[in-house]
């Protein structure tokens, strides 16, 4: 399979003068592919195009999309979680979240997570595969169709690890923005942190992309390496310190600040103490704490801070001097948290 998603439109120029078609060909596969009114899945649907070129591109194996969906969920927030298999029948997880002048798409990088991250649901089943750029960027294309609205951000916060799945999530963010018309400053990358890989995100960036003007959000989750290794057990292989010495490197070679994702969890990690401890930590650079509402998962024994703890411990690193906001759960009635749907469906 030849898939044209994440083409440029010089690639699907190129193609269509391979077959003998004039360039302009190239330009209206490549206008039908990213505009997201256009809901057809078919090489054959592209009637712009003449039949017998769709015929020849059909039989050469050429493809715009390779995921189909399997379920959606609508939260009565209007959250949409969409539930997509891949041709090897896997299953993967997308998020469309609307506000009045937005639409993010939260997107998966991996087929489940080798990270085990004890709050996560995502983890439960370990990891199956990485995905290619074009199934990242099929699942824009899938909350675009389904929401009938154009996305306007994205954040990789879905299934994965991204910097597990380096070159491909990067060529996923070149056609985000060069094809979907979305600025790198609207994309967010969010990794629990893998040793060394920091650097080689911001590296690779300007070398593949020239550019390196996207969010890095790290899953934080803890003031402290003892608290952070107990609820993720990868934390063992690279210091809390040592990660943050790494976001400040990011911070020197990009100029873009840098979010810590941090899950309050009741009894864990929000105790006014470990504010104090987090904002020793952090202090002193280019940087913001964005506090999250934790989605209870039944199969784990974690609870959702209250919500005056939670606020307590937001006052606390505002008056430490720490950029912080708190952002609340959205489709918590619908299967809310990361890895929830998959994992539902399959034992469903």
């Amino acid at each position: 399979m030849k898939n044209l998603l994440g083409c440029s439109v010089k690639e699907l120029e190129n193609i269509a003068l391979n077959y003998g078609q004039d360039a302009f060909r190239g330009r209206q596969i490549y206008n039908w592919i990213y505009n997201y009114k256009n809901r057809s899945k078919n090489i054959e649907q592209i009637n712009v195009l003449p039949l017998n070129f769709r015929k020849q591109l059909k039989k050469d194996g050429f493809i715009f999309s390779e995921l189909t969906l399997k379920e959606k969920y609508l939260a009565n927030d209007g959250t949409l979680k969409l539930l997509l298999s891949t041709r090897d029948n896997e299953r993967v997880e997308c998020v469309g979240i609307p506000t009045e002048k937005r639409l993010t798409a939260c997107l998966s990088s991996q087929v489940g997570c080798p990270m085990d991250c004890k709050f996560c649901a995502t983890g439960k089943e370990g990891l199956k595969r990485s995905l290619t750029a074009s199934e990242i960027l099929d699942q824009i294309l899938f909350i675009e169709n389904e929401m009938n609205q154009k996305v306007s951000n994205i954040v990789f916060m879905g299934m994965g690890e991204p910097l597990l799945n380096i070159v491909e999530l990067l060529l996923s963010i070149r056609s985000i923005n060069e094809d979907f018309d979305i600025s790198q400053r609207k994309v967010t990358v969010s990794t629990v942190a893998i040793p060394k890989m920091i650097n080689k995100l911001s590296e690779m960036s300007f070398q593949l992309l020239g550019k390196c003007q996207f969010t890095l959000a790290i899953s934080l989750h803890a003031s402290n390496q003892k608290t952070r290794e107990a609820i993720i057990p990868s934390a063992k292989n690279y210091h809390i310190k040592n990660i943050i010495d790494d976001c400040k490197g990011f911070v020197k070679k990009t100029g873009r600040r840098v979010s810590f994702e941090y899950l309050m969890l009741d009894g864990v990690n929000d105790k006014l103490e470990q504010a104090d401890e987090l904002s020793d930590l952090i202090k002193g650079f280019q940087c913001h704490v964005n506090l999250i509402q934790y989605n209870k998962i039944k199969e784990v024994e974690f609870n959702q801070t209250p919500s005056k703890n939670a606020q307590l411990f937001q006052s606390r690193l505002s008056k430490n001097g720490i950029n912080v906001s708190f952002r609340k759960s959205r489709g918590s009635d619908r299967n809310a948290a990361c890895g929830q749907l998959r994992q539902n469906t399959n034992i469903n």
